[in-house]
């Protein structure tokens, strides 16, 4: 489903007409020049789907259609709405202005310093507001209000707050009221369908029992969205949740690749990643598809105009602060996975998941296989607060292939020395023997093509 543009329909960041992009978890429209600087941003900052040329779910695009509507952009301007901004020569970027620097300094101050943002009084205590503002959050979601609670949102409140009184995660209460487009919001931000309430029932539960079928089945898509975007990427078709099918394994037409032993290796470290560790690396490929989509879709879009310059390109995943150095690396190497290398990586996390799930039934427990029961669509809110690693202060890119450290070096020997049976590895360590099975691979390749002629 595409949206049907109106002439009145402005970019948000630049008032510049006819937007073709949506920034998803912003609630708002914009044109390609800002969309070019949302993608390098990262989706953690903004998750930009093409309004035309990319599938919405029905309700999704509604959820922004609405928030765009009712006056959402004025969350990430407010103070700009104050003539006092314009007096101290603040104001946001026009269409006559210069892609780089001016509109990408504007809105990276707009989305990523959130500079514009209506800020609270300081308290002693920001712990205590971010809980009020769940809480305010939690009674919202009953309504249709949806710009409050993006605005709440916008403040801190968390999509996940377990209501200590009520017993219940704001999702459960926008279920039971039937607000389907709250329920797109909250999952947005990274509000899990499969959390229990006090009384052991899931938001898919209350949606069910109100008799609120449509939202009940979008939950569940909602559940399985990671597993189903790989899928989708890789066959064009996806999972029919209806009628119990939750998994599509795409079979490899080439299957040559996966029968050495450095194959069976890199299957055997991937089954031994613990849960959490599993789950980082299956979301880093879920980011890595759409990269790659939305590059797909930005290049057709543009036809070959100016703005396909270095200046606009994203070649891999940008730099998220909040993840570790390591994490960091492992992500943007994605990016030089060749199409079938990468395929071969998607289809089997979508193998380990399943087996995973299955291997441990879905008793929604807190040690349960996390991937398959949340949405990744936002990621300020699932992000591990428990690395200690220092942020990311170097950008890997093409040059560095053959430079190395001498610790990268050791690490992939080990990971290809050690005992298959030891421990969780690391994401990176996984990432290597892939790296590695492909080189091999090729190799071998090569000599037996030599030895074929050679006995001719």
């Amino acid at each position: 489903m595409s949206k049907r543009l109106r002439s009145s329909d402005v970019c948000a960041d630049c008032s510049g007409p006819d937007p073709s992009w949506a920034s998803v978890n912003r609630g708002t429209f914009i044109c390609d020049e800002c969309c070019s600087v949302h993608r390098s941003l990262g989706r953690h900052i903004s998750q930009v789907r093409h309004l035309k040329h990319t599938p919405w779910p029905p309700t999704l695009l509604q959820m922004v259609e609405t928030l765009y509507n009712n006056g959402a952009n004025s969350i990430w301007e407010h103070s700009l709405l104050d003539p006092a901004s314009i007096m101290s020569g603040r104001r946001k970027a026009n269409p006559q202005d210069k892609v780089h620097p001016n509109k990408a300094e504007f809105i990276r101050a707009k989305y990523q310093m959130l500079a514009f943002v209506h800020r609270l009084p300081c308290r002693d205590d920001d712990s205590v507001t971010a809980k009020d503002l769940s809480k305010q959050l939690h009674s919202s979601v009953r309504t249709g209000n949806l710009e409050t609670c993006l605005r709440l949102l916008s403040l801190g409140a968390q999509a996940n707050f377990f209501h200590p009184e009520k017993g219940s995660t704001p999702l459960h209460v926008a279920s039971k009221a039937g607000q389907i487009l709250q329920a797109e919001l909250l999952a947005v931000y990274g509000a899990d369908p499969g959390t229990q309430d006090s009384s052991g029932k899931t938001p898919v539960d209350y949606a069910r029992q109100g008799g609120h079928h449509e939202l009940a089945e979008r939950l569940v898509e909602i559940q399985y969205e990671l597993t189903d975007r790989l899928a989708f990427y890789l066959c064009g078709r996806k999972p029919d949740h209806k009628n119990g099918q939750h998994f599509i394994i795409p079979q490899m037409a080439d299957s040559s690749l996966d029968v050495s032993e450095l194959a069976k290796a890199a299957k055997k470290k991937l089954q031994s990643l613990s849960n959490h560790l599993f789950e980082e690396l299956a979301m880093d490929v879920y980011d890595e598809v759409d990269r790659r989509e939305t590059d797909a879709v930005w290049l057709a879009t543009q036809n070959h105009s100016t703005l396909v310059t270095e200046t606009t390109v994203v070649p891999f995943l940008p730099v998220n602060p909040e993840y570790s150095s390591t994490r960091n690396q492992g992500r943007q190497k994605l990016a030089r996975f060749n199409a079938h290398e990468f395929a071969t990586l998607v289809i089997d996390i979508l193998s380990d998941a399943k087996r995973r799930q299955q291997s441990s039934p879905l008793s929604r427990s807190k040690d349960n296989v996390e991937l398959i029961l949340r949405t990744v669509s936002n990621q300020h809110s699932t992000e591990s607060q428990d690395n200690d690693q220092p942020d990311y202060d170097s950008v890997a890119s093409d040059e560095d292939t053959d430079m190395e450290t001498r610790a990268s070096k050791a690490n992939r020997q080990k990971s290809l020395d050690s005992d298959l049976s030891d421990g969780p590895v690391t994401v990176q360590e996984f990432m290597e023997v892939k790296s590695a099975l492909v080189a091999s691979e090729a190799k071998i390749q090569q000599l037996m093509k030599l030895l074929g002629n050679d006995a001719n």
